[in-house]
């Protein structure tokens, strides 16, 4: 079966076809980088690392690009959301962008979120915003007014087909900023002009200024994807004017597609309304892990909140609560427990090959897995078909006799489903309670020496010390107690 996804542009499902056989250019937009991330935007990058996850697993070569937003994004008040923050924290601003982009990464690490190949700053980036306006003046789409350069949306008739709104209705719809100097009041800032006073500002052609933000995305995807991309995500929020505004620049300059499917998550609500810190409603993603927060009654781990995330479609809303957190909870602590068992069996488990029904089961149950993530990334149908296998494997493991083979099939089935494609299941599920079994099981050996030796059965007792010796651990006789240790 092929991979569909759903396109906003054309507010469809369409057949995956890259523009190149065999490999994707697939871009995010990253963070604004003045805060702390929130359990929203978790649910953003958890959702497109699946994606990530998935193409790469179906073969494809894939360059993922997620910017780190570090000047340009205004607030409603004007502000630049780096130098608010600076005046908060009493820091520089690149200061700030420093701190947060690191806790940034901290947070998605520990949500085993994939690293992209590239993370484009947009300050370093200056030269390719500055080129990108310049070609659009050149070719009539944008002009120069009191030292900033605005997109003229006259010029591009196709502006609001992903928004799927007119320009009459998108000025309605959204606060448009009143200035004297724009020809029409949906015209966007390429490049803004900034004060003397003004911390972040470069040397443009049009004077001092900084790039806006919606040329940053425009620029650094271009810049490492080509032209025209295969996959642009976002949050449902950055349709308007953030992408609106990417394709009308970008289409304006190149004369080609900017994307061939768009793809936007849906949002994290707290009470029905969107979860984000303009509404003062958010709880952050190191809140979360450490329960340090009034919403919540306990602390979370970081695959917790992964689960919890990709139990809705990621076109789908997530309402936030400390129930749903726990119950995310619950099910992973059977998740783990049951790849537990299956992998602290396999040591003793009789040789053998898998069974025949297991294996026709599994086999069902990849078939199943497949067609859901085919069909748009459907997680809560996959996440279903791995609970399948759990209860499945747990029957198996509790009724004995499992053989090393079938044992070897559900753990792969776990390897490849739950954790390359999902990251629910990390190499180290298991290992924890091993380690501690191991150093019962050798205690319990320099015991049975021990008793060997009280009997002057010390063939036995050499037998033993011998064995251990042999895969490197020492033992050393004491007037009280024998102690042991490593030798490699």
């Amino acid at each position: 079966m092929a991979l569909y996804i759903y396109n906003d542009l054309t507010r469809q499902k369409e057949k995956f076809v890259p523009l190149h056989e065999g490999w994707v250019g697939m871009y995010v937009c990253g963070p604004t980088v003045y805060d702390h991330a929130h359990l929203g935007h978790a649910k953003s990058y958890v959702s497109f690392d699946v994606v990530l996850r998935y193409l790469r697993y179906l073969g494809y070569r894939v360059r993922y690009v997620q910017n780190i937003t570090d000047v340009g994004h205004l607030l409603d008040t004007g502000e630049d959301r780096i130098l608010k923050g600076a005046r908060r924290d009493r820091i520089e601003p690149m200061e700030v962008v420093e701190i947060y982009t690191r806790s940034y990464f901290e947070d998605m690490d520990a949500l085993r979120v994939t690293r992209p190949d590239i993370s484009p700053r947009a300050s370093g980036h200056i030269p390719e915003q500055i080129e990108l306006a310049r070609v659009l003046l050149e070719k009539g789409h944008a002009y120069e007014a009191g030292g900033s350069v605005y997109f003229s949306v006259e010029t591009f008739p196709e502006y609001g087909k992903l928004s799927g709104r007119r320009v009459e209705e998108l000025l309605e719809a959204v606060r448009i900023e009143q200035n004297p100097d724009k020809r029409h009041p949906a015209d966007f800032a390429l490049w803004r002009r900034a004060e003397p006073e003004h911390i972040m500002r470069w040397p443009s052609p049009w004077g001092w200024g900084f790039p806006g933000w919606h040329l940053e995305c425009s620029a650094m995807s271009m810049k490492y994807l080509g032209e025209t991309l295969d996959i642009h995500g976002g949050g449902l929020d950055n349709i308007f004017p953030h992408h609106e505004s990417e394709i009308a620049q970008s289409e304006a300059a190149t004369g080609k597609p900017f994307v061939r499917y768009w793809m936007h998550n849906n949002m994290v609500t707290v009470d029905g309304a969107r979860m984000g810190k303009s509404m003062g409603n958010y709880v952050t993603i190191k809140e979360a892990l450490r329960g340090a927060h009034p919403r919540l009654s306990r602390a979370y781990s970081p695959l917790a909140i992964r689960l919890f995330v990709l139990s809705s479609h990621y076109r789908s809303p997530l309402d936030f609560s400390d129930a749903g957190l726990q119950a995310a909870e619950r099910g992973l602590g059977r998740l783990h427990e049951a790849v537990r068992r299956v992998r602290s069996r396999l040591p003793t488990a009789p040789e053998g090959p898998a069974s025949p029904e297991v294996e026709e089961q599994l086999a069902a149950h990849k078939a199943r897995f497949l067609a859901a993530m085919d069909d748009d990334f459907n997680t809560p149908v996959a996440i279903s078909v791995l609970f399948d296998v759990v209860r499945e494997s747990n029957a198996r493991v509790e009724a004995g006799g499992a053989s090393r083979g079938t044992l070897l099939a559900y753990d792969a089935f776990y390897r490849e489903l739950g954790d390359t494609v999902l990251g629910l299941i990390p190499d180290d599920v298991g290992k924890e309670e091993l380690a501690g079994l191991t150093e019962d099981l050798l205690r319990l050996l320099i015991e049975l020496r021990a008793e060997f030796r009280a009997q002057k059965d010390w063939a036995r007792a050499d037998a033993i010390r011998a064995r251990l010796a042999s895969i490197g651990i020492v033992l050393e006789d004491g007037p009280e107690e024998t102690r042991w240790r490593l030798e490699r």
